[in-house]
């Protein structure tokens, strides 16, 4: 039977080998009587109660603080406006709150079995494409792409089944010869690898740890190896600092002659140069045993044709790999995500290999976890709430969030097929490809040239979506929407780790694109509720909001930490009386939600200070990146912009990593994000003593009436202390400039002296 959907224009259908070889020729009582490959269980009866019985409680009180806005409206005057205001704020932060809870009563978690894997299938497993992104040199070194690359050549996985492609979206020639030497290097680090059964893969992060080593010889080898590959970024560092390749180094591979022509980040050839052919027996590492392919990709860019960023990087990989390996699984990940767990592969395959249901699983989406964390999570990179819980809840309805890195996928779904039942008869098989190289790359560079994708589906309907900020997350809807089915998988033992910011600006810049990205989604004719209408759950459609909402999250805790401490200055009571039998449900709504918040936070392995890290960065980018994002969005629907994609830099100097480790905020800018954090941390300093001054010395009576916005206002100087400090008491090259300081006093004097009622 062919193939549902024509992928090439030169090839009459998708090459099916993985359902030829999993799926095919068993009767359905042999598949009912096999064990599943994975099997999924649901949060346990009591949490799920507990959960229930948390959110019911905590809904009736917000209904009551709801009616209490209604029944209690002032008449006029400046209460009126604030009145208002805060109503809509609680409104609108209560239906965010609904939603986030909506993706916890589905929480479900995979387990697969690599143990039934291996008996059933070790001689028939598929090939596996690994697809490596990387933009800039100068924001993404060449020496930690390489360690990337490293890290999944070393899977525990049969070499010849396995190609790694690398997308180099600058056509560098550093970033090429980097590729070159780690191709040396593998013949030595893959056997230490596996000899070792070593876990941590990327050796940047394993010569980074400390070791008890009793063997002798394991100490000799360790330590021979470890010069070797410091040798070699020495190397690497040193091409890239003086700017140029010698002529020595340039003779050793033909690939080097694509350099001789003008290359610049935006104006370059495509360029493919298969570096290890796994087909050649004579590609082995130094223990006699076949290494992967490995090939070095540069699509076409031109000035005049549009290259729609990583979606436009990653489906000219796609071409490419099907042109030389066609591996029926892909995994792709970014080039600071590295492999940490060696049989992750084998895990993946569970969920593609199940006889039961794994026809029916287009992806496998793992978390992004991150290496370098600080010891209490200072920026709130590793959210293990999110992790374990709502994109678990997400993946509960067969609809986890493509996340863009750290994913595994069947080719057909993502190259545009539609899920067919009928997809699991494909019979079928690749032939290997007996062309040369030459001739594999003279193909694959048609395929990565800027007029290829003219005319036809490639960036709709095939492929990663163009247009997108987070092209990724549109990718996985249009795909579920296909009526395929995807999966989260939470290993115990993260399966990758990257690098993340260890600056708040970079930290801020990232966030930022995530949220306008998403925002754009909701806007656009992708949005879950319209589109994903009839094709997915409403759980899903519910669960995406979860994240596609986040810009407009700004407006309410914007005005939350804005008008209350303004109203506190001026004697504007906004909430109820502590003496008030409507009080009783502000503090009820408050202390549940904090102390559930807690209890789940341990529970997934936060410490105290490291939920505490975590408020206060929700605060900061709800106030920064969030508003930055939906402001952006706005412009962009009127036709005043257009969709940028900003890089996240990798490379941090040491004084900045010292203070990380030790939780010390890293500002050193004048950026308008920090202009705004210091002015409301400085407004609500000034209110709270304002608003004491007021009620102790000139009205005391008036105190319980705005106990509510001195608490309010107190929490929020306490989140804010590092802030402080970077304002008044620091004097490291990361703290607050004066500028700052200034423009912060100035404007959060002004608020204050505004006259409001």
């Amino acid at each position: 039977m062919g193939c549902p959907l024509l992928i090439y224009s030169h090839k009459s259908c998708i090459v099916n080998e993985f359902n030829y070889i999993f799926l095919s020729r068993r009767s359905a009582e042999e598949e009912e009587a096999m064990e599943p490959l994975f099997e999924t269980k649901k949060e346990l009866a009591k949490a799920k109660f507990f959960h229930r019985v948390y959110a019911a409680t905590v809904f009736v009180g917000i209904c009551l603080i709801l009616n209490y806005r209604l029944v209690n409206f002032p008449r006029g005057g400046g209460r009126r406006r604030a009145w208002i205001g805060i109503f809509m704020a609680e409104f609108f932060l209560s239906l965010f709150w609904i939603i986030s809870q909506s993706v916890r009563w589905n929480v479900k978690h995979n387990l697969p079995s690599k143990e039934r894997l291996s008996l059933r299938y070790e001689e028939k497993l598929p090939g596996v494409d690994i697809l490596v992104c990387t933009a800039d040199p100068i924001l993404e070194p060449p020496a930690m792409v390489i360690s990337t690359v490293l890290s999944v050549m070393s899977y525990n996985y049969p070499p010849e089944k396995l190609s790694v492609y690398l997308s180099d979206d600058a056509g560098s020639e550093f970033t090429f010869y980097a590729l070159l030497e780690a191709s040396h290097f593998s013949k030595y680090w893959i056997p230490f690898c596996k000899k070792y059964n070593v876990q941590t893969r990327s050796p940047e992060a394993y010569f980074a740890q400390k070791f008890d080593v009793k063997d002798t010889t394991h100490t000799q080898e360790l330590l021979a190896i470890k010069k070797q590959y410091e040798d070699m970024k020495i190397q690497i560092e040193s091409a890239t600092e003086k700017g140029s390749i010698s002529e020595e180094l340039r003779s050793q591979h033909k690939g080097f002659l694509e350099w001789d022509h003008k290359v610049s980040k935006q104006n370059h050839q495509p360029i493919v140069q298969i570096i290890i052919d796994g087909r050649d027996t004579n590609a082995v590492d130094n223990e006699g045993c076949q290494l992967p392919t490995l090939v070095y990709t540069a699509r076409e860019k031109r000035p005049e044709c549009p290259h729609n960023f990583k979606a436009g990087a990653m489906n000219a990989l796609i071409r490419v790999s099907s042109e030389i390996s066609h591996g029926p699984i892909i995994l792709n990940l970014d080039c600071d995500m590295y492999a940490n767990d060696a049989d992750a592969i084998r895990e993946a395959l569970c969920f593609f290999m199940d006889e039961k249901r794994g026809h029916e699983i287009a992806f496998v989406q793992h978390p992004q976890c991150f290496d370098i964390i600080s010891e209490n999570d200072l920026y709130g990179h590793y959210n293990l709430v999110e992790n374990q819980v709502e994109l678990a809840g997400l993946g509960g309805y067969d609809a986890a969030m493509y996340c863009g890195t750290a994913c595994f996928h069947r080719r057909d779904s993502l190259s545009g097929a539609k899920y067919s039942y009928d997809c699991r008869n494909i019979n079928e098989a690749r032939n290997k490809d007996k062309r040369s190289v030459d001739e594999l790359e003279k193909a694959s560079k048609v395929l990565a040239s800027c007029s290829y994708e003219k005319d036809t589906q490639w960036g709709r309907e095939m492929g990663l979506v163009y247009g997108y900020a987070v092209e990724d997350v549109v990718t996985g809807l249009t795909i579920q929407c296909r009526g395929w089915k995807s999966m989260h998988y939470n290993p115990e033992r993260p399966a990758f780790l990257g690098l993340a910011p260890v600056t708040l600006d970079n930290s801020l810049v990232q966030i930022k694109r995530w949220s306008e990205g998403l925002f754009q989604i909701f806007f656009s004719k992708y949005c879950p509720f319209i589109y994903g209408y009839g094709k997915i759950k409403l759980g899903a459609r519910v669960g995406y909001c979860n994240y596609l909402l986040w810009a407009p999250l700004s407006l309410p805790t914007l005005f939350y930490v804005i008008v209350p401490p303004v109203c506190l200055l001026h004697g504007i009571s906004l909430f109820p009386k502590v003496t008030s039998l409507w009080f009783i449900p502000f503090a009820y709504v408050f202390t549940t939600k904090t102390v559930y918040s807690i209890h789940e936070s341990m529970s997934c392995g936060y410490t105290l200070k490291s939920w505490w890290n975590f408020q206060r960065m929700q605060i900061i980018r709800r106030v920064t990146a969030f508003f930055f994002g939906f402001a952006d969005v706005i412009i962009e629907q009127l036709g005043l912009s257009q969709t940028a994609f900003a890089i996240t830099a990798k490379v941090v100097t040491e004084d900045v990593l010292k203070r990380y480790e030790q939780e010390i905020m890293e500002f050193g800018s004048s950026s308008v994000m920090f202009t705004i954090i210091a002015t409301l941390a400085m407004l609500n300093l000034l209110s709270l003593i304002g608003g004491f001054i007021n009620t102790i010395f000139l009205d005391f009576g008036a105190l319980q009436n705005l106990i509510c916005q001195i608490i309010l206002c107190g929490l929020m100087i306490l989140v804010n202390v590092p802030i402080y400090e970077a304002l008044f008491l620091r004097r490291d090259k990361g703290c607050l400039p004066f500028s700052v300081m200034l423009k912060s006093v100035v404007f959060a004097s002004l608020a204050c002296l505004m006259p409001y009622k």
